[in-house]
């Protein structure tokens, strides 16, 4: 059985549809769900779902010993960043070389690096008046938004697409493809 950890900041739509889809595994299941944050809604659907979390502060989370032992004890195989909106530091980066996954709102190298995240993302594909736009599951390295990049999708914008248009459709592209792409990278397809 593959362990999964997933680490989330905010919301956790992504963190949710994760755990749903791998309740039913007999290969792999999400283990624990780690957030930077106290307040993330993340932690509550974990919860719900019957998942373990844990609070990390983002000083804390810079050290090794802050969270290598917990990811130990637990039994973790893989990472998953599902709206984490901390740098990963170089010690996660090396123990789990190549097993740390992420996902992105849009066709990096577009629209990548430090505060492109979320809205961010989506206000700068319209101002852009990008005729498309997707998004972007990636390895992570020490480099922002930077690393191999393991599977895009796309979806085409109309001008007269809003803010909170590109964001659904990006959520929907989200929703149907992440799960399907963190099992294929973990060898279970």
């Amino acid at each position: 059985m593959k362990k999964i950890a997933i680490f989330v900041s905010g919301n956790g739509t992504n963190c949710e549809n994760l755990i749903r889809h791998f309740l039913s595994s007999e290969t792999a299941r999400v283990e624990i769900v780690i957030s930077n944050r106290a307040d993330a809604f993340a932690l509550t659907r974990a919860g719900n779902l019957g998942v373990e979390s844990a609070v990390i502060g983002k000083a804390d989370f810079a050290k090794p010993d802050n969270v290598l032992p917990l990811l130990k004890k637990h039994g973790i195989d893989y990472i998953v960043l599902a709206g984490f909106l901390l740098m990963v530091p170089d010690y996660l980066i090396n123990e789990y070389d190549g097993r740390i996954l992420n996902i992105h709102p849009s066709l990096l190298p577009k629209y990548g690096g430090r505060g492109m995240y979320g809205h961010h993302v989506h206000e700068a594909v319209k101002a852009a008046g990008e005729t498309e736009t997707g998004i972007t599951i990636h390895r992570v390295s020490n480099v922002c938004d930077g690393g191999e990049i393991v599977a895009q999708f796309k979806v085409s914008l109309t001008a007269a697409d809003e803010v909170s248009d590109i964001e659904a459709k990006i959520h929907e592209l989200e929703m149907k493809h992440f799960p399907e792409v963190v099992e294929k990278e973990i060898g279970l397809i």
